[in-house]
Parts: structure tokens; C-alpha cells; sequence
């Protein structure tokens, strides 16, 4: 009996609108180098559902730029299954259509279906809300009876154990196409920040995947790609702290080199950090969001813990990278407490922080967070479902203490700056100096101590 075929198809390659940027020549996403455009990421949640899916089936993975390339989209699939950020929605509604045409059924699921899954539904088959993994077995069941449902929800959310995720399909990706490969370690984030579009738009808790799972998974790509740069898929790791201590040592003897996003506690650890470091950790991802206290308060939707932290910025970042772990700090321009003097704020921190690397976006109302229903109550939002807005470089809202067109051009005022040669040197030159700096000292403790 012919085997049915299931295409997963990514919606790769998403980029700014705003053309000031495109022409600065600032990519979506930038990760360590901003003058280099770097790979897409493959899709981690479509992998994973290959993953669940039973040997019965017949299943391709592609991104959807390589299809572009390639002239057409495949039409020998007998189910699509589709996910895509909310800047790339309209495309991914435009590939739902054309397959529902051809009588191809489409599943579409993720964060911006679970977040507005009436819209969804007018270009899918079916849609699945929340966590993917405990439906899609069921999506399977109901197709191989052509029974398939309109919607499959998790209900309750957040019942999902990450100790049930199945391997990755990291074997249906081209060696040759990526430089970085992903891998989930937990779920979720404690902070809840009003404007986060990330899984706990999923699962209402922080939950973690055990250690042994991580290590096959990085054993797994290992064997595909001999010396794998990791990006560990989390919201926020180190959470729990035990837990990732336990992982840490188990990744040392992998020697690999990776990246991930945390806060600001990762600081509070000597032995964590030296882990992290002994592990290959190159660098660590945080959201520092504002040099400006006012600026912080009410970032959270539950606590201030960011506003609290705000004076321990400075030393924790010091600390971080004292371990040779480089910190990209992340800010949010046009954020409430924000007014034109931001910019002039931004850039002065981040030469007095020292940070290696630096992160600016653009406040964005993303559907489905509070950030967006609170600006929509108050008229903020420029232009509703302008869902191809929402790329983290280009303005979807009016903010509260300046023009569209000032926070526009304070924008480009500052990342003309903060990534022009001169200053990207000097902010590895002074990492460098300040690390060999470090090393000196301990050393000189060393042979006192002897």
C-alpha cells in the first residue's frame, strides 16, 4: 500500500519591512554578527511533530524560500502541515489557500494560530491550538479516516511534559543549508512579560526537559554535523538551577558551542557560570529591555522584577563576560516610559556596560499578548492585523511620549551608531582587554595562594 506524503513546510526567511533598515543593512534575525546575514533557523516545532509522526507516512521537510527558489510548491502531498511566525502569516495564509485549492488538506498551528485562530481557520483545513505535541497523534488518526476536525485544542494547557517530546526529525534537514542547529531545554518563562509572543502564549508554566533527552537530541545532530554551533530554543534556561547544573555537565564532554537567552540570575552563580563556560556557551542572550527604570516599570504583567534588577545591570553583566561568556544585550525602544532621549540613553550604557554585543528592536504588539489587547483598547494600534508588521523592526503602534516619526528616526539615529565599524570594534577590543585583564588577576591569586 502507497505510503501517504506529508509536507512540513516552514515559512523561512522573514525580514524587515521598514525600508531605512533594509537599506542600512540591519537582517532578521541577527544573531552575533549584524554586518552578516545569518541562516534562518529550521523549525524546531514542525522537526519535533516529524518526530511523532509514525513510519507509515512518507514525510518532506522544506522551507519555503527553497521552494520560491525552485520555481513552484510540491502538489504530490496528500496533508500540509504548515507554522509561521505572525510577519510571515499572510504568506503562510497564501500557501494554505493554494494547497486547499489543488484539494491538499492544511493543518496550520503555533503561536500566531493559537493567538487568533478564527483568522486561521478561514485558510486551513484544521487548526491546533496551543502545544502541538499531545494533538498531533490525533490529527494523524483523524486523517487517516478522513475525519479530520476543524480544531484541535489542548485543554486543559499546559499539561504537556516535556519528558514525553519525542527526537527531533534533525536528519530530514540538509547538512549544508544551516549554521546553527536548535534544541529545546524548557518551556516557558517565570516574568510574563506584556509584550512576550513566545510559548507561554502556550503553556501557563516554566517546564523543563529532562537531561538525558537534551543530551540524545545533541548526540543525534552530532552525527549529522560533526561540530554543531547549538541554539537552544528556550524562552529563558536556567531557571532552575540544579537541573541545568546537572545538564551543563553533562553537555562538557560533548565540547560543543552554543547560545542561548536568560536573565539577569544566571550573574548570581559563580558555579553556574563557570559551567556555562566549561560547557561552550559563546554567549548569552538577555533582555535587558531599557537603561531607564521608568522605562522598565510594568514590563512584567505580574511583577517589576526587571525595574527591581535594574541597578545589578551594570556588575551583572561585568560578571558575565568576566567568564569569557560574551552577553548580547537586548533593548526595546518606543517602550512607555520611553521619550527622545532614549536613544542618546541606550548608547551610553552600552558603552559604559562594556556588552559585546547589543540587541534593538522596536516595541511590537504581537496578537495574543497583553501588550496587544491593552494598546488596542487604548487606540494605539496603527493599523489592526498588520500582522506583516510584526518583524521586532518596524512600528505597529503609536507611542506614548513620542511620534511615530520621532521613534523612527531616534531608531535609526541609534543603530547607525551602535553598528557602525568603529563602534562594533571597540566593543570587542574592550571585551578582549577586560577578559585578558580578568585572567591576569586570577592568575596573580593563583601564585599568591601557591
Amino acid at each position: 500500500m502507497k505510503k501517504k506524503r506529508i509536507g512540513f513546510i516552514a515559512m523561512s526567511g522573514v525580514r524587515a519591512q521598514n525600508p531605512e533598515l533594509l537599506a542600512a543593512g540591519l537582517t532578521l534575525p541577527g544573531f552575533i554578527e549584524r554586518s552578516k546575514v545569518i541562516a534562518s533557523l529550521p523549525s524546531l516545532s514542525l522537526l519535533t511533530l516529524a518526530g511523532l509522526t509514525p513510519d507509515c507516512f512518507h514525510i518532506e521537510y522544506h522551507e519555503i524560500a527553497d521552494l520560491h527558489a525552485a520555481g513552484d510548491l510540491p502538489d504530490d502531498f496528500d496533508l500540509v502541515a504548515l507554522t509561521s511566525l505572525s510577519a510571515q502569516i499572510f504568506d503562510a495564509y497564501a500557501v494554505a489557500d493554494r494547497y486547499r485549492a489543488l484539494g491538499i488538506p492544511v493543518v496550520m498551528g503555533g503561536l500566531h494560530v493559537t493567538s487568533v485562530p478564527d483568522e486561521a481557520l478561514e485558510h486551513a483545513s484544521a487548526i491546533v491550538i496551543g502545544e502541538g505535541e499531545p494533538l498531533w497523534p490525533c490529527v494523524l488518526a483523524d486523517f487517516e479516516r478522513d475525519d479530520l476536525q476543524r480544531i484541535y485544542r489542548s485543554e486543559p494547557a499546559g499539561l504537556y511534559e516535556l519528558s514525553q517530546a519525542p527526537m527531533p526529525r534533525f536528519d530530514l534537514l540538509d547538512p549544508e543549508k544551516y549554521n546553527r542547529i536548535t534544541v529545546q531545554t524548557s518551556r516557558g518563562c517565570p516574568h510574563k512579560c506584556e509584550f512576550c509572543a513566545s510559548s507561554i502564549l502556550l503553556t501557563p508554566r516554566y517546564k523543563l526537559k529532562p537531561v538525558e533527552k537534551v543530551i540524545a537530541e545533541i548526540r543525534a545532530i552530532k552525527r549529522i554535523w560533526s561540530r554543531p554551533f547549538i541554539e537552544f530554543a528556550d524562552d529563558n534556561s536556567f531557571v532552575h538551577r540544579e537541573h541545568y547544573k546537572r545538564l551543563l555537565r553533562a553537555l562538557i564532554p560533548e565540547k560543543l558551542r552554543w547560545f542561548t537567552e536568560a536573565d539577569l540570575r544566571v550573574a548570581e552563580d559563580d558555579e553556574l557560570l563557570g559551567l556555562m563556560r566549561d560547557a561552550g556557551c559563546q554567549q548569552v542572550l538577555i533582555g535587558l529591555e531599557s537603561p531607564r527604570r521608568a522605562s522598565l516599570a510594568g514590563v512584567e504583567t505580574a511583577t517589576n522584577w526587571k525595574e527591581r534588577h535594574h541597578d545589578r545591570y551594570l556588575a551583572a553583566i561585568q560578571r558575565i563576560q568576566s567568564r569569557g561568556i560574551t552577553v548580547n544585550g537586548c533593548f526595546i525602544l518606543g517602550l512607555d516610559g520611553d521619550t527622545p532621549e532614549v536613544f542618546d540613553e541606550v548608547l551610553h550604557f552600552v558603552r559604559d556596560s562594556g556588552l559585546y554585543e547589543v540587541q534593538t528592536t522596536f516595541l511590537t504588539a504581537f496578537p495574543g499578548t497583553p501588550l496587544y489587547r491593552r494598546l488596542k483598547a487604548e487606540g494605539r494600534i496603527l493599523r489592526d492585523r498588520a500582522w506583516d508588521l510584526c518583524t521586532l523592526f518596524d512600528i505597529n503602534f503609536q507611542p506614548r511620549n513620542m511620534s511615530v516619526a520621532e521613534l523612527q528616526s531616534g531608531f535609526m539615529s541609534l543603530v547607525k551608531e551602535l553598528y557602525n565599524a568603529r563602534e562594533t570594534s571597540a566593543r570587542r577590543q574592550g571585551f578582549r582587554t577586560r577578559l585578558r585583564a580578568t585572567m591576569r588577576g586570577e592568575r596573580k591569586k593563583e601564585l599568591i595562594a601557591a
